[in-house]
């Protein structure tokens, strides 16, 4: 607060931690930097004059975000371990950034905050179906009103594919499941821009204009063209962009339709995982609450190539209360509202990371289109098939036109030239490391 009383000019952005009146939460930030107001301005939920007008006097008091991240904080305080410090008083509704200009910790920061309260409301004693789940999830909304919710961690595709032109936008990161239905948190959305062209994300590279905030792109300085191939400074470029700039958002990003369609993105770094395969209610839980993916390059300060890592719910950073008690509340309102559910490999088919290639996002799509248009849910039984050790259901024939050797990852190696005996010993090592993880939850989940 000192540093920021120093200031010449400070900055103070109101607006709402989801769209949802029942439950959003008001935010202040205060931040000596215009591109951290700009940022906030366009990722929290915009309050309407009114609201604007008696947002210190509401129902509610607002949580504070104090961003002071130009300034370090000390390390020679007894716990600090570096010059960078994200604190959280729940009690005090205040949050204070130090020693970090990375606007992303303010937009997370409101997401822990969700992860603290939602499970409370509406009231903290109601059975965990009816109370408030948030979700580390993109979502979208058919012209049948049928919900589909995109689990995964950065990197992993959930932005690019639920900008979908056929379907309405609700949110592409941060949602709440209650009681109703589906809203997001956000006012915008937190998008990639490593090799963004408007052939392969044409809402997205629309939605880069005025207004939207481009952070750590490389540009001509003359003509202001941006060369997003170019990742001199970091392979982590990215735009922020009020909800308003996607043609097919729903606004108010609020549904009363409970998902019908649960997927679970991954980026499988070893090549081991199906592109897509069908899960049993029990793998639903044993996938969310492992959140494996691989920390890919561009989501991770350090990181050059892929690496495999796990985050229980697919958001452990931001978890608040304890991984089951999200897994149970999921559990429940499957059990409640019946969804069908599927595990998507957005990551290498062929070989690992190093020999084999990235699954085309042409593939992807279409793999998501065959769940939305209900071709997955009509194959068959004898259409699918037990993968060996992770016991995943894939189909046995091509989807649409990605074909049946791509759908099925040990052809897909002997196609790459390499033998069912490598695909065998990779895959033991991955399930190893699946094994590993889950003794920190096998306590509290039934065989």
């Amino acid at each position: 607060v000192d540093y920021l009383n120093t200031r010449e000019r400070l900055y103070i952005v109101d607006g709402f931690g989801g769209w949802d009146e029942d439950y959003r939460v008001p935010v202040r930030v205060i931040t000596s930097r215009a591109y951290h107001a700009l940022f906030m301005q366009n990722m929290l939920v915009p309050p309407t004059q009114q609201e604007l007008a008696n947002f210190e006097t509401g129902k509610v008091k607002p949580f504070v975000i104090f961003n002071a991240g130009v300034f370090p904080c000390n390390r020679q305080t007894e716990g600090m371990t570096s010059s960078a410090s994200v604190a959280v008083s729940f009690k005090r509704r205040e949050m204070v950034i130090l020693g970090t200009q990375y606007a992303g910790e303010m937009k997370k920061g409101v997401f822990t905050i969700m992860n603290y309260l939602m499970p409370l409301m509406p009231e903290r004693n109601l059975p965990p179906a009816d109370r408030a789940l948030p979700l580390h999830a993109s979502a979208n909304i058919g012209p049948d009103n049928d919900v589909s919710i995109f689990f995964g961690l950065s990197g992993t595709g959930k932005t690019t594919l639920s900008a979908d032109p056929k379907r309405e936008l609700i949110g592409d990161d941060e949602h709440v499941w209650h009681a109703k239905g589906v809203f997001n948190i956000e006012g915008g959305c937190y998008a990639k821009t490593i090799g963004m062209t408007r052939e392969q994300e044409p809402e997205i590279y629309d939605a880069i204009r005025f207004g939207s905030v481009l952070e750590n792109v490389v540009f001509d300085e003359a003509t202001h063209k941006v060369d997003y191939d170019d990742v001199s400074i970091t392979e982590n470029t990215r735009v922020a962009y009020p909800l308003k700039f996607i043609p097919n958002a729903r606004i108010p990003a609020k549904v009363e339709h409970h998902p019908k369609q649960i997927i679970l993105l991954t980026c499988d770094a070893f090549g081991v995982l199906p592109p897509i395969s069908k899960l049993t209610k029990d793998q639903v839980m044993y996938h969310f609450i492992s959140g494996y993916t691989a920390k890919v390059a561009g989501t991770e300060e350090g990181v050059k190539e892929p690496e495999a890592t796990f985050s229980a719910c697919f958001g452990a950073p931001f978890l608040v209360w304890h991984p089951f008690v999200y897994a149970e509340m999921l559990a429940a309102k499957l059990d409640k509202y019946g969804a069908s559910a599927y595990l998507v490999n957005t990551g290498w088919v062929g070989g690992p990371y190093g020999s084999g290639k990235r699954c085309s996002l042409k593939y992807t799509r279409q793999l998501i289109d065959a769940i939305h248009d209900g071709t997955l849910a009509n194959l068959p039984d004898s259409e699918w098939e037990e993968m060996p050790v992770f016991g995943l259901l894939m189909p046995k024939n091509a989807i649409k036109d990605v074909p049946r050797e791509i759908l099925r990852p040990e052809d897909a190696w002997k196609q790459s030239g390499k033998s069912a005996e490598e695909f065998k010993k990779t895959a033991a090592m991955l399930a190893g490391l699946f094994q590993k993880n889950f003794k920190d939850f096998a306590d509290k989940c039934s065989p």
